[in-house]
């Protein structure tokens, strides 16, 4: 099976029985609820959206992530690399009481965090009312006095540039009975400390702002400043300890996290339900609910809605109806790699064809070819193994990108024992440390660099079968669909050609063969054209078809070139660490340079197989935009659930 088909269904069944009812869809998980249609939502007055507690279900969902975060924060767990994830039963995951246990924990959890939070805010507050005071402390008047009855103490401030001798001149000229004694000074200020008669109070006033004189900020405090120095230190450590015990209590709750990851998973399943409940009409005593549901599992739902008092109908989408069909792919345990491809460039179209089981052997093969090494190979299936093995990885890329490595790593070993590259020539190298008379080599069936014209050659093969596939699929697709002709004049025509020339070739009358090919592909071209359009048509679709082609076959020579550049680097590290005629240092420059050789190509045979695949081979049948089917289902991000 490729393109899982799909039936619409409409059910209608009492209210009373809503959440029993969807329940049973989220464990059968193959009913995607959709939005009602417009003229039934608004077109009969007796139905209306149903109500859900999504708003609160998505805040429940937020506490939990911001408890897990927390709990990051402060108690850190301490897990393996590759440790698997948890596996609970489906009655386990939706325990309601497990998850409001979950959720109380949470926030007990935040409310420390936002104690955290407040006391942090209070010490910045502090530690800057402190900072302020730090250059008045050497001023040993208590801050509440400002003055006697007839003098007056002020204290500010004057740029750091300031000629402090003309200040003391000027201020005695202005007011005879003025003392001015510099408390500190930093980079930018110097902080005075001025006391003045009152009746001189203004005159030396004017003559201090002459200078840039401000007077400083200080809050309404008592005490001298050293004293309340001394208390907003007291108070810094007592919010430090407030701290450290809420840190302890987080941390001594540390061990919830993995219950919390669970409680996280639980409300997602609650936020599936409560988004579900959004999309169906009520009438009061009844529910209006309309879908897809996935052929291959409709037993399985005629069986859960034979628990309940409900009518319901399956019906094949129409044709016209294709665009809003949802899609997903199934295929073999070989082939499911590839969805990782297709859903990383756009899925089918409901109709369309499924092109992972065309593209896998072709996919497997260039990267094998590309990376073409029995090292690199085996790194690749070792560590793919060792995931699958040990995490049994489920998410939306990893449950694809494991299986597609070990794949690509096994053809990878193949093409390299074909090459006979294992790190290069690591082997080779590594002998001749030993025994520079060495003439040991591992067996090939052929060289990269030796035999590079024979691989190009090769490689354009490869490209024509794919071309050819594309075109046999693109003219099935238009028999499929009664286009006949078209399929006829297009490709049936272009296979023509190549056909009469291949034959041409092996008898030797190649010039003839081509003649009669290229005739036919004119008239083919010509086929429904009339007047100037037959000639424009032709000569665009010859030249169109020519050079497109030529292109798309060449552009699988990159399969040769990286083949060649990957062997080439690994051997000049080799080489490199082979000139220095020390075992150690040989293997540690081998051992990094085949480390950024193999880095490099995994990512780059990556995409460029990538490039082939989506532009020479999808563009001459793919039809894309399809949408992802999404049922109602249980679907975790913490935990395996087992039914």
């Amino acid at each position: 099976m490729a393109i899982v088909k799909m039936k619409r269904v409409r059910l209608i069944a009492l209210a009373k029985d809503r959440d029993a009812l969807l329940s049973e869809l989220l464990h059968v998980g193959c009913v995607e609820v959709r939005e009602p249609e417009a003229e039934l939502e608004n077109g009969d007055a007796l139905l209306h959206r149903d109500v859900s507690a999504l708003a609160d279900a998505k805040g429940d969902l937020t506490q939990l992530q911001h408890a897990i975060e927390v709990l990051g924060k402060y108690a850190p767990q301490k897990k393996g690399l590759l440790t698997p994830r948890a596996k609970i039963g489906e009655a386990e995951l939706l325990d309601e009481a497990a998850r409001r246990a979950a959720l109380e924990k949470a926030a007990k959890i935040n409310g420390h965090a936002r104690t955290i939070g407040q006391l942090n805010t209070r010490e910045t507050r502090v530690h800057a009312d402190r900072l302020a005071l730090e250059p008045w402390s050497a001023c040993d008047v208590p801050l509440q006095i400002k003055g006697t009855a007839k003098t007056s103490i002020l204290l500010g401030m004057v740029p750091n540039t300031t000629d402090m001798s003309a200040l003391a001149g000027a201020l005695d000229e202005a007011a005879k009975a003025a003392e001015v004694k510099e408390l500190s000074s930093d980079r930018e200020q110097r902080y005075l400390e001025v006391i003045v008669h009152n009746d001189c109070r203004q005159a030396a006033l004017d003559a201090l702002r002459g200078f840039g004189f401000s007077f400083a900020q200080i809050k309404d405090l008592t005490g001298t400043v050293r004293e309340n120095i001394q208390a907003l230190g007291r108070e810094l450590d007592e919010i430090s300890k407030q701290r450290d015990a809420e840190i302890q209590a987080i941390a001594a709750m540390g061990s919830c996290t993995d219950e919390l990851k669970t409680g996280l998973d639980r409300v997602e399943q609650v936020i599936a339900t409560e988004s579900a409940k959004e999309r169906l009409l009520t009438g009061g005593s009844i529910l209006y609910l309309e879908g897809w549901a996935s052929v291959p599992e409709i037993p399985a739902l005629e069986k859960a809605l034979a628990k309940f008092d409900c009518a319901y109908e399956l019906t094949e989408p129409e044709e016209e109806e294709y665009p809003q069909v949802p899609v997903e792919l199934r295929n073999s345990k070989l082939v499911r790699p590839m969805n990782m491809v297709t859903d990383m460039y756009s899925l089918p179209a409901y109709g369309g064809v499924d092109p992972n089981p065309l593209m896998a052997p072709f996919f497997i093969i260039f990267y094998g070819m590309m990376m073409a090494d029995m090292g690199y190979g085996l790194v690749m299936m070792i560590f793919a193994a060792l995931v699958i093995w040990k995490t049994h990885p489920n998410g939306p890329t990893m449950r694809y990108m494991m299986p597609l490595m070990g794949l690509c790593g096994v053809s990878t070993f193949i093409w390299g024992a074909l090459t006979g590259g294992f790190f290069g020539d690591l082997i080779p190298q590594l002998i001749r440390l030993f025994n520079p008379a060495s003439t040991f080599e591992l067996p090939a069936l052929f060289s990269p660099l030796d035999d590079a014209v024979n691989v190009l050659l090769f490689s354009l093969v490869l490209g024509v079968i794919q071309v050819f596939t594309g075109m046999i699929v693109s003219m099935y697709m238009k028999f499929k669909r009664g286009q006949t002709m078209d399929a006829l004049c297009n490709e049936g025509a272009w296979f023509l050609v190549f056909i009469m020339a291949g034959v041409g070739y092996l008898i030797n009358k190649l010039v003839p063969c081509v003649i009669v090919g290229v005739v036919v592909l004119v008239i083919a071209q010509a086929y429904g054209k009339k007047g100037f359009g037959i000639i424009t048509g032709v000569f665009g679709a010859l030249y169109n078809g020519i050079t497109g082609y030529f292109s798309d076959i060449l552009s699988y020579s990159r399969l040769m070139a990286l083949m060649l550049a990957g062997a080439v680097v690994a051997q000049v590290f080799n080489q490199l660490g082979a000139m220095t005629g020390n075992i150690v240092t040989f293997i540690i420059i081998a051992l990094i340079g085949n480390a950024l050789n193999f880095a490099l190509n995994i990512l780059g045979c990556y995409v460029h197989d990538m490039r082939l695949q989506c532009l020479e081979f999808f563009g001459r049948f793919y039809e894309d935009g399809g949408k992802p089917f999404r049922p109602l289902n249980i679907n975790t991000k913490y935990v395996d659930v087992e039914k």
